[in-house]
């Protein structure tokens, strides 16, 4: 049974790997219904925050809260309330579009005949639901595992740069369904470096540098220019 909560807290959370600090201090709190842009140069931070709040990387200091409790007081039964596309997709090649997402669906104890036509039908692989996935492309290979990542109805959804390799339309039917997910109450991060790609769609941007949080505020008009002027390139 997955858990509810209302938002994800982080409370000076830092990652160090030796003498690098790949996190420093960030302390932010996401409420249902935001898209929070992580926002940021290479090296800033961006997906490193994104495993810390997965809770597949453990902060060196800080905490992460959901809702009222930690991942430490929560356990394994958290992450059935966390969607993660990264960018391993955590695709089986050797298997059809329909197998991978059967097998993901059974993890998670859903009814595949229910759950996989439906997920087929929004990455708009319904046609090419028997055919193995190393032969799709990076595109369709995407789509398979964003609606991968959703089969259980997560309510935190981690996206780190989940428009690469995708078309125009791609990108369109990508971004509408982030919206959608935030209207029915989810909890979504996006780190992208895309900055006309989170324009008008992530409702607070979250800007990073070396690590350390620069600016968390609500999205401006003009992101690119608001970046160039907090980041400085």
């Amino acid at each position: 049974m997955s858990l509810d909560f209302d938002f994800v807290d982080l409370r000076d959370v830092s990652r160090h790997y030796g003498r690098r600090r790949a996190v420093s201090r960030v302390s932010l709190t996401a409420r249902r219904g935001d898209i929070i842009g992580l926002l940021g140069p290479n090296g800033a931070g961006k997906s490193t925050l994104i495993g810390v709040v997965a809770t597949l990387v453990a902060p060196t200091s800080g905490e992460v809260r959901y809702g009222d409790e930690t991942a430490q007081t929560l356990g394994a039964s958290l992450r059935q309330s966390i969607g993660l596309l990264a960018h391993e997709l955590h695709l089986y090649p050797e298997l059809s579009a329909r197998q991978n997402l059967t097998f993901f669906a059974q993890l998670y104890g859903l009814d595949p005949r229910t759950t996989v036509p439906a997920a087929l039908e929004r990455a708009g692989l319904s046609d090419r639901a028997d055919e193995e996935v190393t032969r799709f492309s990076r595109g369709m290979r995407q789509r398979l595992a964003l609606e991968r990542s959703l089969l259980h109805g997560p309510r935190l959804v981690l996206f780190d740069e989940p428009f690469t390799g995708l078309d125009d339309r791609a990108v369109g039917a990508v971004s509408d369904r982030v919206r959608r997910l935030a209207a029915e109450g989810a909890i979504v991060f996006l780190a992208t470096h895309d900055l006309d790609l989170a324009d008008g769609l992530v409702t607070r941007v979250v800007l990073l540098r070396d690590g350390r949080l620069l600016t968390d505020e609500a999205a401006p008009a003009g992101l690119r220019m608001r970046y160039r002027s907090v980041v400085g390139r």
